[in-house]
């Protein structure tokens, strides 16, 4: 089987913390290091380009949907964006939009009453602390209203390439049933998925398991006879150990349908 050469973004960081994380005593995992380098190498085989579904046009757009994306699907929220970010793709618009009438577009989307005062708040703060631009840390995304550590951590990664892990329900889910990193909360599996995923596919390995969960191994069945790590699996639940031909899956296509 090929092995695939990641490709960063242009401008992307290197995993800051990959020194940091070695120096950390080793979390206890049901996989050796042999078998989870060998899971997200084929996920990279699989989706060697893995790409977030939430449209955006800049950072403040991403962090717009994100926090839009709240108890709310990917397809649901770029349905109702398409049309606000053609009118509002800056802080300074969003706010000239004005609440009400942000209401209107995003209507469609779960908590929309809440999460337009919400966003309108953060391009207030945006312009107010910080010139208008999306800051560069978590620290400082968190301080913005509607925007909390998991959607900090997918406008660090989607928006400037840093390696962080946003813990999803997909994510969170999976990382319990596979007994991946088993935790209580999101952030005590992000904690141990930060240690124990090799440094090599860290960039990628949000993604890839935000797909495998929403595409392969979901929440009410999982497809296991479909699973490319069947035979690595470790999961109670999992109906095959024989694992699916290795090939990589056609382009990502975003769709609002979808």
């Amino acid at each position: 089987m090929k092995n695939v050469k990641l490709k960063l973004p242009v401008g992307a960081a290197k995993p800051k913390s990959a020194t940091a994380r070695r120096a950390t005593p080793r979390v206890k995992s049901l996989y050796s290091r042999d078998e989870l380098k060998e899971i997200f190498r084929r996920f990279s085989i699989q989706r060697p380009e893995p790409k977030g579904e939430l449209e955006h046009v800049n950072p403040f757009t991403l962090v717009v949907a994100v926090a839009l994306s709240a108890q709310a699907t990917d397809a649901g929220v770029n349905k109702a964006t398409r049309a606000l970010f053609a009118v509002a793709d800056t802080p300074e618009k969003m706010l000239a939009l004005g609440e009400e009438k942000l209401r209107d577009y995003i209507k469609t989307i779960g908590l929309y009453r809440n999460k337009a005062k919400n966003v309108i708040a953060l391009s207030e703060k945006l312009i107010r602390d910080f010139g208008g631009e999306v800051p560069r840390t978590r620290e400082e995304l968190v301080t913005l209203p509607g925007v909390g550590r998991k959607t900090a951590n997918v406008v660090l990664s989607m928006a400037f390439g840093q390696s962080t892990i946003a813990v999803d329900t997909h994510i969170f889910r999976i990382a319990n049933r596979l007994c991946l990193a088993p935790g209580k909360t999101p952030d005590e599996v992000e904690d141990k998925l930060i240690k124990i995923i090799p440094d090599e596919y860290l960039y990628h390995a949000h993604h890839w398991l935000i797909l495998h969960g929403r595409y392969c191994c979901k929440a009410r069945k999982p497809e296991c006879e479909r699973c490319v790590i069947a035979d690595l699996c470790k999961s109670p639940e999992k109906t095959c150990d024989i694992p699916a031909p290795l090939v990589e899956l056609p382009p990502q296509t975003i769709s609002a349908a979808s």
